[in-house]
């Protein structure tokens, strides 16, 4: 054999082996390959081991694990005009990798444009006391929005979070306020509920008093004999047997 079959044999081996390395592709688990044909979706290939045609065939990876999506503080104009600044935090994953990269250029920069969109749109939509207090619903209302516009793309957004509502300086003051004259109000309240019980047992006792009066003369004793623990007071009451009366228990309780 000549040197110059030797060497084409060589340079045939060497053309295979490099064939085979660009034919051999391999996909981990949550990885998918998309793959075009001279330009034509041929199909979405993963995980583990396919072969392609070199030179004809194009890939295209697409990462399939749950991705974080932080949508930068939006100034947001409420429904009572109040001026807020709203950041959020979207988690979000690829169901269908073909659809992710044929129907939008960019799934991750169109994903984010309209997270922020959608953020301000629903949260416009309600008045300040709303958005502070029910964020719950308003995260489930903006997941929905945001799959209603992905899902054509191949995108699934699995969670929505408000993370945070920044308030003006003057409308934190107002809450402050606010707050302070709710917590008199019910203090009020609490202490009026507590006045209306005690002169309800007032009036009871009046009542069994009337009715019983020698009940009504056991507690004026007994509230004669807690006067006498004070050495310093003077106790006078109007009439004769009823003076006679008290002298005599305040002479003994004092002994």
């Amino acid at each position: 054999m000549s040197l110059i079959e030797i060497a084409a044999a060589v340079i045939l081996l060497v053309v295979l082996a490099v064939l085979i390395i660009l034919s051999v592709k391999v996909m981990r688990q949550y990885e998918r390959a998309v793959v075009f044909r001279l330009g034509r979706l041929d199909g979405v290939k993963g995980p583990g081991i396919f072969l392609i045609i070199p030179f004809i065939d194009r890939i295209v990876r697409v990462d399939l694990r749950v991705r974080q999506l932080d949508v930068p503080k939006q100034t947001i104009v409420t429904r009572d005009n109040i001026s807020v600044d709203v950041d959020a935090i979207i988690y979000y994953h690829v169901t269908n990798a073909g659809l992710a990269i044929v129907k939008v250029e960019d799934y991750e920069a169109a994903t984010a444009l309209i997270a922020q969109t959608t953020l301000r749109d629903v949260l416009g939509q309600n008045e300040l006391d709303t958005i502070l207090s029910v964020r719950d619903s308003l995260n489930q209302k903006i997941q929905e929005t945001l799959e209603s516009v992905t899902e054509p793309w191949g995108i699934q957004v699995d969670i929505v979070t408000i993370r945070d509502i920044s308030l003006p300086e003057n409308m934190l003051r107002a809450i402050a306020r606010q707050a302070e004259a709710e917590r008199e109000k019910r203090a009020r309240i609490i202490l009026a509920d507590g006045e209306y019980q005690a002169s309800a047992r007032m009036c009871e006792a009046a009542d069994l008093y009337e009715k019983t009066p020698v009940a009504l003369k056991l507690r004026e004793f007994q509230t004669l004999s807690e006067i006498a623990k004070e050495r310093n007071l003077i106790v006078v009451t109007n009439g004769t047997d009823t003076l006679g009366t008290t002298l005599g228990c305040v002479k003994a309780l004092d002994r």
